[in-house]
Formats: structure tokens, C-alpha cells, sequence
């Protein structure tokens, strides 16, 4: 179900531009709610292709507190690799200093090229502070933003540019990464909630679990 001021939908066809999401996200750990909000806006908004971006330093969190990006890149890689339609970026892994969407957003714009639309796709929360973010209004310009949220969930969108933001609610987003963590920590199970590879990833390496 899509609320707020354009869905962004038209009809596909040879003559359209292409058409990318970028799905942005700390993905620590990666897993179903963010897939099924990646393929349920690649369907409503007929994406060609959609990009996750694991984000390297992301300035608003604590460095301390977030996974090292190598694992979260490679757990985002494991989740996303039989969807022919996924591909991940490691395009703010692989910048150094803090993490901000602006810059990723001008960096893909210019190597896409004008011509393709992009979808930024972000959680409903995430969204909400958007008016705070790092030169807002240019990221309006730069791509129409989708944000995604469990149903049930409101989000006041004052202040929010018109035509240039769709709120979709996706069901599985009841599932949080922090919650997962926390589960890890606590030695419960997170089958299920995350791709099977995830757990084994997890498994493997020990994230998550009191040093």
C-alpha cells in the first residue's frame, strides 16, 4: 500500500529511463524486513535494479557500536545474491570519513548518468529526519525518496517536499536489526528472521556475542 503525494508509478515501457532504487542502510545485520521492502518497491515503482549501500561511518551512530563495514558488506552480499534484480555497492565502505547520502547520492547520479531515476529507499524513521539531514534539499533534487514503514506505523510528513517522497508500508519491517543483535547476545534464535546464510555468517564469526 503506497500513501503520500505521488507513488511515483507510471507505465513501463522501451521509451522510459531506467529506473534505480538504492537502498541505504547500516544492514547490521542485514535482513528480511530490509529484502522484502526492496523487492515490494522495485515491484510498485517497476525499478530495473536496486542497489544496496551498506554505509561505511555513518555519522549519526556511534563508530563504536556498528559492525565493521567489511562484515556488514559481506553479510548484505550473502542476503542478496540469488535476487538477480540486488546488487550492493561498496561505494561508502570504500570512502573514508563519515557517511552522508548527499555524497553518495551525486556520486551515483554522475555515474548513472541524468537520464536514469533513482529511488532512494529508507526506513519511515529514517525519513522523518530527513529535513535534518546533510543539505537537504539537494537530495530531493538528486533522487524521489521511498520510505518504508510497518503498517500501523504513522508518519507525520510535514515539511516534506510534495511529489518528491511515497510511503510505503511494507509488513516485515516489524523485524529491527536491533532487535536481532539483542536475540544473538541472549543466545536466542534469529532463523527466520534474517536469510539463512546471515545466521551461519553470524554463526561463524562470532558478531554479536558479549567479547
Amino acid at each position: 500500500m503506497v500513501h503520500g503525494h505521488n507513488s511515483g508509478r507510471r507505465s513501463s515501457g522501451a521509451g522510459r529511463p531506467p529506473r534505480i532504487g538504492i537502498m541505504g542502510g547500516t544492514f547490521d545485520p542485514v535482513h528480511h524486513g530490509h529484502l522484502v521492502a526492496a523487492s515490494e518497491v522495485a515491484h510498485l515503482f517497476e525499478l530495473d535494479e536496486v542497489v544496496f549501500v551498506p554505509t561505511g561511518q555513518p555519522w549519526q551512530k556511534d563508530p563504536d557500536k556498528v559492525t565493521p563495514p567489511e562484515d556488514r558488506y559481506l553479510m548484505t552480499v550473502i542476503a542478496t545474491a540469488e535476487n538477480p534484480q540486488f546488487r550492493v555497492d561498496r561505494i561508502e565502505i570504500d570512502r573514508d570519513g563519515p557517511t552522508y547520502t548527499i555524497d553518495t547520492l551525486r556520486e551515483l547520479r554522475s555515474s548513472y548518468g541524468p537520464s536514469v531515476e533513482l529511488f532512494f529507499i529508507t526506513g519511515a524513521d529514517a525519513l522523518g529526519a530527513i529535513l535534518g539531514w546533510h543539505n537537504a534539499d539537494e537530495l530531493f533534487e538528486l533522487a524521489h525518496f521511498v520510505g518504508c514503514n510497518r503498517p500501523g506505523h504513522r508518519l507525520s510528513d510535514t515539511g516534506l517536499p510534495e511529489g518528491k517522497v511515497s510511503l510505503v508500508e511494507v509488513p516485515a519491517l516489524a523485524i529491527s536489526s536491533t532487535e536481532c543483535r539483542e536475540r544473538v547476545r541472549k543466545g536466542e534464535p534469529i532463523w527466520y528472521l534474517v536469510p539463512d546464510g546471515i545466521v551461519r555468517y553470524i554463526n561463524k564469526t562470532g558478531l554479536y556475542r558479549d567479547s
